[in-house]
């Protein structure tokens, strides 16, 4: 780090095997000249302590303008996080970078005219007073008072950031001051003068983040809900970064912190986008960490008043239930901005419906109190006529504080969260209340005739399907003695688990695999066959149907719906709707044309299809869909049976994850879990699962440690064998390991296109999921972040079932009658 004292009269600093001399401006005039060795000029720069910074002058893309900035000193490209000069550029390469006595710092141009000015000045201090400028490894550029016990801040560039957040810097609002700290995008890549967009804390009612085009706001990061900001689930405890949120009589403001030694930063982009970017070492370039406006939902006040979004839904917009279209010619037409409007007038009477898993509505005109229960809160809005809905400010503990909401509720959306909101409806549309009205006599008798008539039809349609009971679909033949109604069988499964999905009838399923016909068949696995079906809008789809042969039933299809219909990822595979009737349920999935990873990885001929670009794309994609459910959805899900088998590939070669139905979900920190019937695949399955029954979200990434050993070397886990040892695939990559020797791993298919440095990593990772002890594996963030960057990775330890005797390892008294064994194939 380079420090710059200024005293009354020049004093040389040494930079490098350079000298620069510092002068006070006003001393200046003194002297003869002011030449290059005298101020900071255009070409001479300073380097923070770490060498993380540098400041200088610089031209940004194909500009010639000269502007005095802050960047990373190692990155190329460059990547300037502060512009002093933004709005006055030099166009030549006459700047001068100087301070004066109170601490002013200035930008001249070569006609010795001020074009920039921090205005920062410490005011009645001596002659002798000692002013420190100094760039910190944070990249902040600051102004210290030397002579003060406490060395006093005179002025700072993180209190005027450009279109950069950096870790550390507070973003917010001084409420002493009054300095508001938001972000400014540059015009474009080649100016770096205000552009069109702005990203600022909104400070009025309950504080919120918006993104502005100018003066319109183009999308909204929703409240702090004392895990992270709503609708940005990202900000939810992780190993990259901490975020803080303070809020007091001074100042309301949010900083994130890193945990980890990567490089991270936030940029409003001059196109409007503001992202969460990480520096990748290995491949030399950000990676897109995160979005704040992630899709099509994330426009401000998309759906109107008492509208919700859905991303899962086509058309993404409906209204909260209880309410209905204002202007329903308009929604026809897919013009959703004016809202939804209650089914009946709402008054003081009305109780209060609640909506979990929501984006909370705009707060510009809420109230909140950080003192009061949720019960608190609630009476408070009932004894208040004009309060629409409320909700806790903290989700934590069961929820604390209490936001209340005192006009319509806009910018509602679906989300992965543990946040709810408490909506004022119409009684009838309360849950679990039923409003009993009068019937009159002339009711009475239509209510006769309409039974009397549904008795007739059922009596013929009973003796219809009797006529027919001997024409049975493929999969159900045999089932005479297996008949029982899965709704009344099981009592805990209620309808609105379901309400986010399509349900479709027996007779369209039917129609859609041409009444099961074997020739769509493509697949059968531990719960059942798979069709490929078309259905009546020409959409392909895979038809899934419980086997009354299946050790699977009930509890794996509630799974398979309550757990991947709320999942949103492109690495995980998408159903679509479901069909109940009797003892048949069926699961409809979206259609992947290149069927499952193992159809290619374990053939000889198909395996060519699948590169090393190709190979790793896929190693990566599994990864984040692992990470997304391990950390990002709301509910920690354990997949528990993560296979080959169980990853289908789209036409593109994009990996997505299947079957759930084995599935385990968690709530908070409580992660670890222990099961007298251990399920999964033999070859995926680790010890302290397959031995004690234990099972925690590192179960998951000792499967996809033996998943990447299987994609580089395109054999299977479980039946490897090698003619120099016994050991089963782990152990012969261990082994080779040891002797470095790892790249022999590698099928001999991928010589001709692999990166041997992406293989040798690659294997590096996986024998690090693969560790006997539970606690020694990482996470799966860290091991994204393994595979895409060239950090120096730890040594791993000896893998579990090393021996390669995997069969006497996992036959414990445990696993001798209460096991099963999935091998599901391709959709």
């Amino acid at each position: 780090m380079v420090v710059a004292k200024f005293f009354s009269s020049s004093v040389v600093v040494n930079h490098g095997h350079r000298q620069l001399c510092f002068c006070f401006i006003d001393d200046c005039a003194a002297l003869d000249t002011i030449s290059a060795n005298q101020a900071i000029k255009d070409g001479e720069t300073i380097v923070s302590d770490g060498e993380t910074y540098e400041l200088g002058f610089f031209s940004p893309g194909k500009s010639k303008n000269r502007y005095l900035g802050v960047w990373y000193k190692k990155i190329s490209p460059r990547a300037v996080v502060w512009v002093a000069n933004r709005e006055t550029p030099i166009n030549d390469t006459s700047g001068i970078f100087k301070v004066s006595r109170g601490g002013n710092l200035q930008i001249f141009s070569g006609s010795n005219k001020v074009i920039w000015s921090s205005n920062s000045t410490v005011l009645g201090k001596s002659i002798n007073q000692e002013v420190v400028v100094q760039l910190l490894d944070t990249g902040n550029l600051v102004v210290l008072d030397h002579n003060s016990t406490n060395k006093n801040l005179i002025w700072q560039s993180f209190d005027y950031p450009c279109d950069t957040l950096l870790p550390g810097m507070r973003f917010g609002k001084n409420l002493v001051t009054g300095l508001q700290i938001f972000l400014k995008s540059w015009k474009s890549p080649d100016d770096p003068s205000i552009g069109m967009y702005t990203h600022r804390m909104f400070t009025d009612g309950y504080p919120q983040h918006f993104t502005y085009q100018g003066q319109t706001i183009i999308s909204r990061m929703g409240p702090w809900n004392g895990l992270g900001f709503s609708g940005h689930p990202t900000d939810i405890p992780n190993s990259i970064y901490s975020v803080e949120f303070v809020h007091n009589r001074k100042e309301i403001y949010n900083k994130y912190e890193l945990k980890s030694s990567v490089l991270m930063r936030m940029v409003m982009t001059w196109d409007g986008k503001a992202l969460f970017l990480v520096w990748i070492e290995r491949t030399q370039e950000w990676l897109e960490y995160a979005d704040v406006s992630v899709d099509s939902c994330g426009q401000f006040a998309l759906c109107g008043p008492y509208g919700s979004c859905s991303i899962n839904k086509r058309p993404p917009c409906s209204c909260m239930e209880g309410f209905e279209p204002q202007n329903p010619k308009e929604w026809g037409v897919q013009d959703w901005s004016s809202g939804c409007k209650p089914q009946k007038p709402l008054n003081c009477g009305n109780g209060f419906r609640k909506f979990t898993g929501v984006k909370v509505p705009d707060t510009r005109r809420s109230w909140y109190n950080y003192s009061m229960t949720l019960g608190e809160c609630e009476m408070a809005c009932k004894r208040n006529c004009s309060c629409t809905a409320y909700a806790s400010l903290d989700v934590r503990n069961g929820g604390n504080g209490c936001l209340l909401w005192f006009h319509e509720l806009i910018d509602i959306r679906e989300y992965d969260t543990n946040q709810s909101l408490y909506i004022r409806t119409d009684a009838a549309n309360l849950e679990g209340r039923v409003i009993i009205e009068p019937v009159s006599k002339e009711r009475k008798r239509i209510i006769i005739i309409i039974l009397s008539i549904s008795s007739v039809v059922f009596f013929l349609s009973a003796v219809a399907y009797a006529c027919k009971k001997k024409k049975k679909w493929p999969h159900m033949r045999g089932r005479d003695k297996w008949k029982h109604d899965f709704h009344i069988r099981d009592k805990s499964m209620r309808k609105e688990q379901y309400d986010s999905l399509q349900h479709f009838s027996l007779r369209k399923v039917a129609n859609a695999t041409d009444n099961f016909s074997n020739s769509l068949k493509i697949g059968e696995g531990g719960f059942g066959p798979v069709y490929k079906g078309v259905l009546e809008d020409g959409q392909e789809v895979a038809v899934k149907c419980l086997s009354e042969t299946s050790r699977q039933g009930l509890e794996e299809f509630k799974n398979e719906v309550v757990c991947i219909a709320k999942l949103q990822h492109r690495n995980l595979v998408k159903l679509l709707g479901y069909c109940i009737h009797k003892s048949e349920l069926i699961l409809i999935y979206e259609y992947l044309a290149n069927k499952s990873l193992d159809y290619f990885l374990f053939d000889e001929t198909r395996c060519f299809m699948l590169d090393w670009p190709k190979r790793f794309q896929i190693i990566q994609g599994i990864a984040r869909g692992i990470l997304y459910l391990h950390q990002d959805s709301r509910l920690q899900i354990v997949h528990r049976d993560l296979k080959a088998g169980n990853i289908l590939l789209d036409s593109d070669m994009n990996p997505k994850i299947s079957d759930f139905g084995l599935a385990r979900t968690f709530i908070g920190c409580d992660a670890t879990a222990k099961t007298k019937k251990v399920v999964g695949t033999y070859g995926y399955i680790p010890p302290e699962y397959a031995v004690h029954g234990h099972f925690s979200v590192k179960s998951d990434v000792f499967s996809f440690g033996v998943l990447v050993l299987e994609i580089i070397s395109g054999r299977k886990n479980r039946g490897f064998s090698h003619e120099d040892h016994s050991d089963n695939l782990l152990g012969h990559a261990w082994r080779l390991q040891k002797e470095n020797k790892s790249i022999e791993v590698m099928s001999a298919s991928l010589r001709a296109t692999c990166s041997v440095p992406e293989v040798v990593r690659s294997i590096h990772v996986a024998l690090l999921c693969v560790q006997n002890n539970v606690e020694d594996r990482p996470t799966m963030l860290s091991v994204v972040l393994m595979l895409a960057s060239e950090s120096v990775l730890p040594q791993p330890k000896e893998p579990a079932f090393y021996t390669g005797e995997i069969c006497k390892e996992i036959q414990p008294p445990l696993l001798s009658k209460q096991y099963m064994i999935t091998n599901v194939y391709a959709r």
